[in-house]
């Protein structure tokens, strides 16, 4: 037997024309049963005013143009019905008093009140955000589209929509579809998105339910890693949502949490706004007991914390430079640890107290340790660099500073190099320290650091080569080499891009007392550059124009 709703019409086969009449008969027949009703009144005269809500909310509704052309309108219709058939049935209750009990019936009310508000609110939902029109309309596109295309962006924006209206279990079916939608089709999903659909889903990141909760934020994880929705994101308040669920939520639900808050954090904004909001103590927490995944992400949005200044001292005392220190010896994986070498290096960039804290917590010998594995140097020379002159030279060469700082010019990357040349200009406090550098073999290494492509790496090599060329001994090494002089020679070149010819000019004059370096300088031009720096006011520039050319003239003077 097929069911109908009394008038002769299946109710799978009406329409919403014919839900929407339905509810429209029901509406003054709940009214007369509520205000018949005794009991309850201070409930029964909310859900009355309620009641007398709906008309125009129904009326506003099927005014829409595509009112008749999409389930949700058909759907709609129906939970208005079924409330208000359910508002009918306890009013009859009341009147006759049949019911089970006062505090029962109480809670009924409650329920059916609640469901009036969704009602309502779903209604106006469907008319003002264009949720209506985004489930039903084709994508507007300048070129021909698939078939194909238009269904599924048909689909999407219908499952998007439903995001949007209905109870929580309904949104929990519609964020099953949208999961498995962007495993198979994120570009599509991302197409159709709207910013109605993002504050959406940061609504259902606070559901009561941990299975919606952990649904939601591995959708929002994959919007935040698409690298296009992060601004929508925070604007529509996903931060606090996500910082709980790193501090409670199940363990996918932390590790999606904090993934998305790895992605956002990289705006200066954003960052601020996660200490703002509380997010750094969970995230230390995280390092300390989070499984691989999540503890590496936790450095990661940490480090890109620290790359803020004003934020490094509230990050100090919430604990972070043991517990990046500990990664350094003891993260799960090698990323962690490249991650908490950067966050070093931040924390340390400027700030004495800082630089301090990690001396004194045991930074120096963790970071001399993670230089002798596999991972980047680059980060863990940077934050040795800006720790020297703050400790003695003795206790640098005693945890064996300096032949990891030959090992890292010879065969770090370039940003290695750099940060350990700009280490040796800090470490060459004194003549007995210049003198181990130069027996250690930098010399050569920073020489061929000349050549580099680099303004910065240039610069940085030349400013430790006049560091090191003050002593005797270096300076014989340095006129030894072959390179020495041609290079230094073309980094006279006046452009402003060239950031190294001070320190050209300063290794120049102290090798101008040979003969021999002279004549190479002379060969290879340096007394056209040299005019140009003289009148440039290059520091040191004018002088050693004079002794070339006193030196040039000599040689004229002595063929004649």
């Amino acid at each position: 037997m097929v069911e109908d709703g009394g008038d002769g019409v299946a109710i799978g086969a009406r329409c919403a024309e014919d839900w929407l009449l339905h509810a429209q008969e029901l509406v003054p027949v709940a009214l007369g049963k509520a205000k018949e009703v005794k009991g309850f009144p201070v409930r029964w005269k909310m859900i009355i005013s309620k009641l007398e809500q709906i008309p125009s909310r129904l009326s506003d509704l099927s005014s829409h143009p595509c009112f008749s052309k999409n389930a949700l309108c058909k759907e709609q219709m129906q939970a208005v019905s079924k409330t208000l058939n359910e508002a009918i049935e306890l009013a009859e209750l009341c009147v006759k008093e049949k019911y089970e009990g006062k505090l029962q019936m109480q809670s009924d009310l409650d329920a059916l009140s609640g469901k009036l508000d969704l009602n309502l609110r779903d209604c106006g939902l469907l008319i003002k955000t264009g949720v209506l029109g985004e489930a039903t309309l084709p994508l507007a596109v300048s070129g021909p589209v698939a078939e194909s295309d238009v269904a599924t962006h048909t689909t999407i924006r219908e499952l998007l929509a439903r995001l949007q209206i209905g109870h929580l279990e309904a949104k929990h079916r519609a964020l099953d579809g949208l999961v498995e939608v962007m495993k198979e089709d994120e570009k599509n999903v991302l197409t159709v998105l709207g910013r109605s659909n993002i504050a959406a889903l940061v609504q259902l990141l606070t559901a009561t339910s941990p299975r919606i909760r952990e649904k939601t934020v591995t959708v929002i994880c994959s919007l935040a890693e698409s690298g296009n929705c992060e601004d929508w994101l925070v604007s529509e308040g996903v931060l606090p949502p996500l910082i709980r669920l790193v501090e409670s939520g199940s363990a996918v639900g932390k590790e999606k949490a904090t993934i998305s808050l790895q992605r956002l954090s990289m705006s200066s904004e954003t960052a601020r706004a996660i200490v703002g909001h509380g997010g750094v103590h969970p995230l230390i927490e995280l390092c300390q007991t989070g499984d691989s995944v999540s503890q590496a992400a936790a450095a990661c949005t940490l480090k890109n914390i620290s790359a803020v200044p004003e934020v490094r001292q509230a990050l100090a005392e919430e604990g972070i430079v043991k517990v990046m220190i500990n990664l350094l010896n003891c993260g799960i994986l090698l990323g962690a640890k490249e991650y908490a070498a950067e966050c070093l290096q931040n924390l340390t960039a400027s700030n004495v107290n800082l630089q301090m804290s990690v001396i004194s917590e045991g930074g120096l010998r963790s970071l001399m340790a993670y230089l002798d594995g596999p991972l980047p140097q680059e980060s863990a020379v940077a934050a040795l660099r800006n720790l020297v002159g703050l400790v003695s030279d003795e206790v640098l060469v005693s945890l064996g500073f300096l032949p990891r700082l030959v090992h890292v010019l010879k065969s770090g990357s370039l940003g290695a190099q750099q940060a350990a040349a700009s280490a040796i200009c800090k470490f060459c406090s004194s003549n007995e320290m210049k003198k181990m550098v130069g027996e250690a073999g930098c010399i050569p290494l920073l020489v061929k650091m000349l050549e580099a492509k680099s303004n910065s790496s240039r610069e940085v090599a030349a400013q430790a080569v006049a560091s090191l060329i003050t002593l005797s001994q270096n300076r014989r090494e340095v006129k030894k080499d072959g390179k020495s002089v041609p290079n230094l020679v073309q980094l006279l070149d006046p452009s402003p891009q060239n950031t190294a010819k001070k320190y050209a000019v300063s290794c120049l004059g102290s090798l101008a007392s040979s003969r021999k370096c002279k004549k190479l300088m002379v060969s290879y031009g340096a007394i056209g550059y040299l005019k140009k720096l003289t009148e440039m006011d290059i520091p040191g520039a004018k002088k050693l124009l004079e002794r070339l050319e006193r030196g040039k003239l000599r040689s004229l003077l002595s063929r004649k």
